[in-house]
């Protein structure tokens, strides 16, 4: 069984305009040891993904579909239940740790609290056990950080307790959430790094299943086995993480790898753009989400959602025109850049 099961995920929200669908038709799975990312632009539904499987969502939201957790189902489980499993069968690592974090605690206090409240254990027991996770993540004086408080922590430092709070209780499933927002480029690699190993370490010892939000194709080409494109609230393409880069189908997924950065571009190269911006949740079409700024949109692209294409073995896309010549980032990838890794030293 599956860690983790998102079967036609939608999640409709009340907005001033009326009810919209933030998230439609989502599915995917995840096993234990197994990562997964999800990426986009902002808007696209990654984070509202995130939130619905936390049972996070804004108050007024509708959720159809399901999200079970080995076979529990989580969309209808009372909300008493839910607190029981977040923070120690779900951990998550929020986008801005400090307003992650507890202005008014210590750190180690901050910790120690899922750790006395799903494990039951005693002050000191609980504060021993939050010393060694800070020495886990790697938080330089750990002994002296454990009473200094959040403001007095740098990013990286705030972000390596967030981590260290989401892995207290051993959680089943890790949640990343644009983990290395506001970071400097150096700090990125050490958290991405130390999630990487975290996520190992669980694998050795019987699993722990890890979802990536992000929107940097390099963090997902080191980090990630499986990737999910996400625009207008919809899975356009997903498939093994080399399999998708090296052949991407969808338009979408197509223009974010050419708006990449690349290494060897003469001085003042414009990157390319996807014409056009994220529409608002209201806004959506009925059919492809991506519709309205896609080169090769035709009648039948608006007429309703596509149904998913398999591409190749494991590799599906919501297309129905899928067939737009090779080229240069605009199709299947040259033989020059058909890994994931060459993608990710691009972007180094």
């Amino acid at each position: 069984m599956p860690l983790l099961e998102v079967d036609r995920l939608r999640v409709t929200l009340q907005t001033q305009r009326g009810p919209a669908d933030a998230l439609r038709e989502v599915s995917f799975t995840l096993d234990r040891g197994q990562t997964l990312g999800l990426i986009g632009e902002s808007g696209c539904g990654k984070s509202i993904t995130a939130l619905a499987l936390m049972g996070l969502l804004p108050e007024g939201a509708r959720v159809a579909g399901s999200i079970r957790l080995d076979g529990t189902e989580l969309t209808t489980l009372p909300e008493g239940e839910l607190c029981r499993l977040r923070g120690h069968r779900i951990g998550m690592v929020f986008q801005e740790p400090m307003t992650a974090l507890n202005p008014l605690h210590r750190v180690g206090d901050q910790i120690a609290e899922p750790l006395r409240l799903h494990k039951g254990l005693s002050a000191a027991a609980a504060r021993a056990e939050a010393l060694r996770l800070l020495e886990r993540v790697q938080l330089p004086q750990a002994r002296a950080r454990l009473d200094a408080w959040p403001h007095q922590l740098s990013g990286g430092q705030r972000q390596r307790v967030v981590i260290a709070i989401a892995l207290a209780c051993g959680p089943d499933l890790l949640i990343a959430d644009e983990p290395t927002t506001a970071l400097d480029v150096t700090i990125q690699r050490e958290v991405l790094n130390l999630i990487s190993e975290l996520v190992r370490e669980e694998r050795e010892g019987g699993g722990m299943g890890l979802v990536l939000i992000s929107h940097n194709l390099g963090v997902m080409a080191d980090t990630v086995e499986r990737v999910h494109v996400m625009y207008g609230g919809t899975v356009v393409e997903s498939g093994p993480t080399a399999a998708l880069f090296e052949r991407r189908a969808h338009p979408y997924t197509q223009g974010l790898f050419a708006a990449r950065p690349r290494l060897g571009l003469p001085r003042g190269t414009r990157l390319a753009t996807i014409p056009g911006r994220v529409p608002e949740l209201s806004d959506l079409p009925s059919g492809c989400p991506f519709a309205e700024r896609c080169p090769r949109v035709a009648d039948d692209c608006r007429a309703a959602l596509p149904a998913e294409v398999t591409v190749a073995a494991g590799h599906v896309a919501r297309c129905l025109h899928m067939n737009a010549p090779a080229g240069a980032d605009g199709g299947a990838a040259s033989p020059s850049a058909t890994a994931a890794g060459a993608v990710a030293a691009s972007l180094r």
